[in-house]
């Protein structure tokens, strides 16, 4: 099979977790008989240091014509100081919105290798992790309108608008549902509705989907009781859906808690099945060039690409299998390390999960 990825290495250390990726991905080729063909893609700072601009057409178009988009992580202290529309960041919320990806999936989920590396106390830790946020993406704050004014005061005054549709709630609840209906049918809706009447407007489209699925067990939850409840006892969540603002929060919260943020992939997905795939974590500026960031966030993330767009289960499964035998035989960057375990490189993790493959 012929598959054709956008590849977005991204700044600083990015480009160093996103080479370990490629080259599962193109050990994965060769084992399964594959052909992924990549197209060199710009996008954040490194489309700001080539175009001026952090994603010019050309390079969303890159994007609109392939199979996927394999994307590291963008950003950094270079690019910090330029005005809004042309930051690093601008270029991701355009590219999501570009290609019409509308809901973000971040799992939430502790490798027992990594039990000891988790913030939370064992007897919580014990009780599992294992749930998923599924994020509305283009709407809310993020994407309203922005605007700072002075007043009559003579003071400025910034208003950000978090704007949502019914549609827009529709979509992305579907999918809490449909997830949820994959897993242990369990989906938890967190909002704000006491304060907000875009919350207000999502319980009322929720409601009307939980009448399609009468198998899920569906409750709601304020956004500041489930940031609690994250690290409480996280055991009690199966799927999350939240707006996006929300979801933001909160994913990064649960990734946390699983040990590393540099363990955690991530899938963006619209209408069809060309997603965008990206590690969590950030760009890790202090470290880009030393070799050291965990890749495996980047190369789960190329599993994912392999299970939602390219329906390649059995090759994902290879990719997750080899992960969980490298932290079998206690190999660990510096983020996870713990006592007992051999500290390696990223090229070094690299290696050994490809040595599983």
């Amino acid at each position: 099979m012929v598959k054709n990825i956008a590849l977005i290495r991204g700044d600083c250390a990015s480009p160093e977790f996103v080479a370990q990726a490629v080259r599962v991905l193109d050990k994965i080729a060769e084992k399964y008989g594959h052909t992924f063909n990549y197209t060199e893609t710009y996008m954040g700072g490194s489309a700001i240091d080539k175009f001026g601009d952090p994603l010019p057409q050309s390079e969303l178009d890159k994007c609109l014509a392939s199979d996927a988009v394999l994307l590291g992580s963008v950003g950094g202290p270079k690019w910090e100081g330029l005005p809004g529309p042309q930051r690093a960041e601008k270029g991701l919320l355009r590219l999501r919105e570009g290609m019409g990806l509308y809901a973000n999936n971040r799992p939430a989920k502790i490798w027992p290798q990594l039990k000891a590396a988790s913030p939370l106390k064992d007897e919580i830790v014990d009780k599992g992790i294992d749930f998923i946020i599924v994020r509305e993406l283009i709407g809310g704050a993020y994407f309203g309108k922005h605007t700072t004014t002075v007043n009559e005061h003579g003071e400025k005054e910034a208003l950000d608008l978090m704007p949502y549709s019914e549609h827009e709630i529709e979509r992305i609840g579907r999918i809490g549902f449909e997830t949820a209906m994959k897993r242990n049918k369990k989906l938890c809706c967190v909002d704000k509705a006491n304060v907000l009447d875009t919350s207000r407007l999502w319980r009322e489209v929720m409601h009307r989907l939980q009448k399609e699925y009468p198998e899920v067990e569906y409750r709601e939850m304020f956004v500041d009781n489930a940031s609690m409840q994250i690290v409480k006892d996280p055991s009690q969540f199966d799927v999350i859906v939240t707006e996006n603002l929300f979801g933001d929060i909160l994913s990064d919260e649960a990734s946390q808690i699983t040990g590393s943020v540099g363990m955690i992939p991530s899938s963006s997905l619209g209408d069809g099945t060309r997603g965008l795939y990206e590690p969590m974590g950030g760009s890790a500026p202090g470290h880009a060039g030393q070799d050291r960031v965990n890749p495996i966030a980047a190369i789960l993330s190329g599993a994912m690409m392999l299970r939602y767009s390219f329906d390649m289960n059995e090759e994902a499964d290879d990719i997750e299998n080899a992960v969980g035998k490298a932290l079998d035989k206690g190999y660990r960057t510096a983020d996870i390390m713990s006592e007992g375990c051999t500290l390696t490189t990223c090229s070094g993790m690299g290696d050994a999960i490809l040595a599983e493959i």
